[in-house]
């Protein structure tokens, strides 16, 4: 008795699988299950290619795409579309009805980023001083970045440890500046046609904490610190962190990159670094903390590519806009084929649990609390009030109504399976109103 309760139970979890693939096939194919809103094209593009694209490159588990990258796939094609449930809303003034399908909250999507972002940058606004801020920099050479692809984690951590520890030994050097400054880091790993490019941009107040946390320290040169000074430390930190990753056998090499694991060609590789260009960009002091806010926006969360550059999807070919930065800096239209598209996102996704912002000096998160005071002390300013919430009556809105403009309350919770039925009791087509 007790193992056919199993079986059952075997059974029965087989069905509702089957029965959660079938609702999703249905909806993602449906005329109905468009996304409620915003820019439609890059979501018919993830759709067409997920569901009519190559099977060997996308389905079948292409090397190229792991189950990682295939699962932010899914869940930007699935985003604001039926297969993920929704919700009724309706006018407080007209009694206007709409349905709002749910988003897939992956960080990779772009859809999905305004409220993370709203969220951070109301958090971070606490934390500004009223000082200027320099925008610096940091990108990895040309021949480390098809290396990332195979080493995400362990590169990237070193990026970050690198640019963090360069920063804060050059301006805690009495000749350059003698302070503790506080940094505030953003990964990107893409550049404007979606080729590897990692790079590590830097918020950071223009000066610091001297070292007996007694005075605060204006920056004597309006670039902030020595961009040469830069460079050299940062190729130093790095390449030191990169080499004793080999010994200790933690960097891994594939594919056509095998040949690295040769201590002789890994040698021969470290030398090219110290013979390339190591980019490091300083921007001059800019703007007051209500600036930056404005400005930290448009990095913090930043995805690969956005709605607005995509052109269109035609005969399995993508088009979309790219900035050249040769001389002019000229827009241009770039068109690729879905896989080399997809390929190209896909190399931008970040390992699981990696995180892309962070903070160093007097702005790290156990130091934070008790220097941040003490830095608004010394600057004789208050802490930035956080602009209040009104309080109001009503349910918390979600958009606002199209006809009336009043906004639009949540009154009911849709679940996929509860539009799937609701679609055939109307005869296949989805209620919309």
């Amino acid at each position: 008795m007790a193992l056919a309760h199993r079986k059952g139970d075997r059974l029965a979890a087989i069905e509702r699988r089957s029965a959660g693939r079938a609702i999703l096939l249905v909806y993602t194919r449906h005329r109905g299950s468009q996304p409620s809103g915003g820019n439609c094209l890059r979501f018919c593009l993830w759709r067409d290619v997920v569901e009519h694209g190559d099977p060997a490159s996308i389905k079948s588990g292409d090397r190229w795409c792991p189950g990682l990258q295939k699962k932010v796939l899914y869940a930007i094609a699935r985003c604001r579309t039926a297969a993920l449930g929704g919700h009724r809303d309706r006018c407080v003034g007209c009694g206007h009805r709409a349905i709002s399908y749910n988003s897939c909250r992956n960080r990779h999507c772009s859809q999905c980023q305004t409220g993370a972002r709203n969220r951070w940058r109301a958090e971070r606004s606490k934390e500004l001083l009223p000082v200027r801020y320099v925008h610096v920099v940091f990108t990895l050479p040309h021949p480390l970045a098809p290396r990332a692809y195979q080493n995400k984690r362990l590169l990237y951590r070193l990026l970050f440890q690198a640019r963090a520890a360069t920063l804060l030994e050059v301006a805690a050097t009495a000749q350059h500046l003698g302070a503790e400054i506080g940094i505030l880091s953003i990964l990107h790993t893409w550049g404007q046609n979606l080729l590897a490019h990692p790079h590590v941009h830097c918020v950071i107040p223009a000066g610091g904490l001297s070292v007996d946390h007694s005075r605060w320290i204006q920056p004597r040169s309006s670039y902030f610190l020595p961009r040469q000074v830069l460079r050299r430390v940062f190729r130093g930190k790095f390449v030191d962190g990169l080499k004793r990753a080999f010994r200790q056998g933690k960097l891994g090499f594939y594919g056509d990159q095998k040949g690295l694991q040769n201590p002789k060609l890994f040698r021969a590789l470290v030398r090219s670094l110290y013979r390339q260009d190591w980019i490091v960009y300083i921007k001059p002091p800019f703007g007051g903390p209500q600036y930056v806010l404005h400005y930290l926006a448009r990095y913090t969360h930043r995805v690969a590519i956005s709605n607005h550059r995509l052109v269109s999807f035609q005969n399995g070919q993508v088009s979309f806009r790219w900035k050249d930065y040769a001389p002019g800096s000229k827009q241009r239209i770039m068109t690729l084929r879905a896989d080399e598209f997809l390929r190209r996102f896909l190399f931008h996704v970040l390992p699981k649990g990696f995180v892309r912002i962070r903070c160093f000096g007097f702005l790290a998160n156990r130091r934070r609390a008790t220097l941040l005071p003490l830095c608004r002390q010394l600057l004789a300013a208050q802490p930035l009030a956080s602009s209040p919430c009104p309080a109001s009556p009503l349910p918390p809105s979600t958009w606002s109504c199209p006809h009336w403009g009043g906004p639009m309350v949540v009154i009911e919770r849709l679940t996929a399976k509860q539009k799937f039925l609701q679609a055939v009791d109307q005869g296949g087509s989805l209620d919309t109103s």
